[in-house]
Formats: C-alpha cells, structure tokens, sequence
C-alpha cells in the first residue's frame, strides 16, 4: 500500500483546520442541525424523532439511511445527551465496513486508474491534479485521453498534462479504446509508473456510455488486467443524493473500487460520502477542497469524522 500525498500533506500544519472549514456547512446539516432540534428536549419523542429524521434526509443521508438511524435510536433509547456521540459512532462504522481509503499502489510495476463520472463533475480536473500528485513523488505519469466525444475534454486533459509536466496519449475523435489501449502500449513499453485513464460521462445516452466504458474495461482487463489498481468513480459533492443515482448507472458497467468527491468546499452535502458507503460498499479515497492542486486530498475517514464533529 501506498501512503499517498503523506509527503506533502505532513508538511502542511493547517491541513485539517482546512478540511474542518471546507466542511463546515456539512458539518452544520449533519450535526449542528439534528442538535439543534433535540435543544431543549429531555426525551425523543415521536415528533421530535420525526424532525430529526427529516434533518438527516435533508442532510443527504437519504431515506432509507435516515430511517433506518431513527429506528435505532428507538429500539436502543438514546438520550438526547447520547445523539451526538451516537451519530459519530454511527458514520464511523459505515466508513469502516466499506474498507480501506488509501488508494492502491504497488512500486515496481505500472498502476493504472480507470476515472469515471459525469460531464461537470470535476472529473478531468481531478485527473490533472492526481498527475501532479504522482509527478511531484517523482513517478513517471502518462494520461489517456478517452473522453474523444468532447474535444474540451481532451484539450483540458492536454493542457493539465502541460502543468503536471507529464505525458499523454491524445488521438481527438479515435475510438476511445484504441486510445486506451495505444496508451497501455506506450505505458508498458517505456516503463511508466502511472497510467490515469480519462472516460466520457454522458448521462444523456446511458446505454451508449455504458457499452463504451465496458469496451474501454475491456481492453484493460486483456491488455493490463493485473495493473488495473483502481476504477474511481467521481462525484460532484453539491450533487447530494443524485450521486447515488450516478453511482447506480456507473456500477452496472463497471467494477467500481472507490470515489472521489470533488467541490466539498462550501457544499452541505458532505453526508453523500456517507450515503455512497453504505449503499455501494464503496470508501471514499480522495476529495477536493478548494481550485488548487494541492486541494486534491487523500481522504482519512478519522479526520472527516472529527472535522464535521467538532
């Protein structure tokens, strides 16, 4: 395993005071709001019950997850002095049971990253800063360009490789698997590192992006099945609960590993990494706090907990 962005995120001594503020309005919706209904409540009643649930829902917990917190509560009689430190333990053991948030890495050999999301979501962003990460560890990077339906794309990806100082594979209106499979090739050959794999995201079409990022998987899992360290899936955090719906339509094509959570910086719906948890088994790995690349964080499922809790 690979102790990712550790080198430079140690050196930053207001690390977490940073994520606390990028997750203050999250922190509000998921904590401060349910304290405040319960304030001057000695007991949980019924209707205060139902007010808490509605805070969770509109926190984006989601229904089912808000539901089936309130049932808890019932059957094990918290106390409203107990909530707080009922709903930490809570959202603690979901981030846990979805496993590991490191991102895999193994030296010695090329780590490939299939990125996957919507158009507008952050996605080709966050590749380019992911490139600047490895680069700045002194890792040899190639990008794949495989969003050829946008030419924005690929010039956004192009330009970012340009910053990072690392290479990419770009053939504007190709195939995207023969892009894919162009920049294994190259990968393999010259001995790099890191291969991070840009894919369309047009909801528009579901069949079409499905049948297209199953051809791209494809050609990873006969080319460099044994390279292939993540498929992450990239979320908009403003997006709330219509992140799961995302994650649905992702999940059918691919065998998805982790999330990125990207614009958490003044977003209330933090509570999506909750939500995509529980519902997928899937563990958050990194998250965006800010426009600079070195506000792509690696994500540490203890330091969100104590940033949205105290």
């Amino acid at each position: 395993m690979f102790n990712f962005f550790k080198k430079q995120e140690n050196r930053a001594q207001n690390s977490f005071e940073a994520l606390k503020s990028a997750l203050s309005k999250t922190s509000k919706a998921l904590v401060g709001n349910v304290l405040e209904v319960i304030s001057s409540n000695e007991e949980l009643d019924e209707f205060t019950l139902e007010d808490i649930e509605a805070t969770l829902i509109k926190a984006d917990l989601g229904v089912d997850l808000s539901v089936e917190l309130i049932e808890k509560i019932k059957s094990e009689n918290i106390k409203p002095s107990r909530l707080k430190d009922f709903l930490k333990s809570e959202f603690e053991q979901i981030l846990a049971l979805a496993g590991s948030n490191e991102l895999k890495y193994e030296e010695g050999k090329l780590n490939i990253y299939f990125v996957a999301g919507v158009n507008g979501a952050g996605k080709t962003t966050l590749i380019g800063k992911l490139a600047k990460k490895f680069k700045d560890e002194n890792k040899k990077v190639l990008l794949a360009a495989g969003d050829t339906f946008r030419a924005a794309a690929e010039e956004q990806l192009d330009i970012w490789a340009q910053r990072a100082e690392v290479e990419i594979v770009r053939k504007d209106k190709a195939d995207a698997a023969s892009v894919v499979w162009e920049a294994i090739d190259k990968a393999k050959k010259e001995n790099f590192d890191v291969l991070i794999i840009d894919t369309a995201g047009r909801l528009q079409n579901k069949f079409n992006l499905i049948e297209e990022l199953k051809k791209i998987k494809g050609v990873i899992d006969k080319c460099a099945k044994e390279n292939l360290m993540e498929c992450i899936l990239v979320l908009d955090a403003n997006l709330g609960q219509n992140g799961l719906s995302q994650a649905k339509v992702f999940k059918e094509a691919l065998d998805l590993t982790s999330c990125a959570i990207t614009k958490l910086d003044g977003s209330a719906k933090g509570g999506i990494i909750i939500s995509i948890a529980k519902e997928f088994n899937l563990p958050a790995k990194l998250i965006g706090i800010g426009e600079k690349a070195e506000d792509l964080k690696s994500f540490d499922k203890k330091e969100f907990i104590e940033a949205i809790f105290n």
